[in-house]
């Protein structure tokens, strides 16, 4: 059993967590396979060079992932107090989240299932040392 109040167990935890600035995008309506497509086009890029390639990508998850690198670079700057040009991409994932389960009438009385997939987003920078 732990040693200590809750409240300074909370507090020791809290100090051990990470502190690289981030934006997650949580129930975004794109399957995860279809976000890894842009995320792994920006993996490890600095942040204005992703920024660029997810603005002119033809995809539709690059709105939401350039939207949401808007956001982390935001909060490494304002939040974290660092330079926007030192920044870089350090990791970007799409999880997959809860399925919407839709029904399509077929022929003969018969019901097909439709999957309207949806994925938590989440990207992760990092100062260039």
């Amino acid at each position: 059993m732990a040693k200590g109040h809750r409240s300074q167990i909370k507090r020791q935890r809290n100090a051990n967590k990470d502190t690289h600035p981030s934006a997650k995008l949580s129930y975004a309506r794109i399957s995860a396979q279809k976000a890894a497509f842009v995320l792994d086009s920006i993996r490890g890029k600095d942040a204005q060079t992703a920024l660029a390639i997810v603005t002119y990508n033809p995809r539709y998850g690059s709105e939401l992932i350039t939207k949401l690198l808007k956001s982390a670079i935001a909060n490494a700057e304002n939040n974290n107090g660092l330079n926007v040009e030192n920044l870089y991409v350090a990791e970007c994932y799409a999880n997959q989240a809860p399925t919407l389960k839709r029904i399509q009438p077929r022929a003969q009385g018969r019901a097909y299932r439709i999957l309207k997939r949806s994925s938590h987003i989440t990207i992760v920078l990092d100062e260039k040392k």
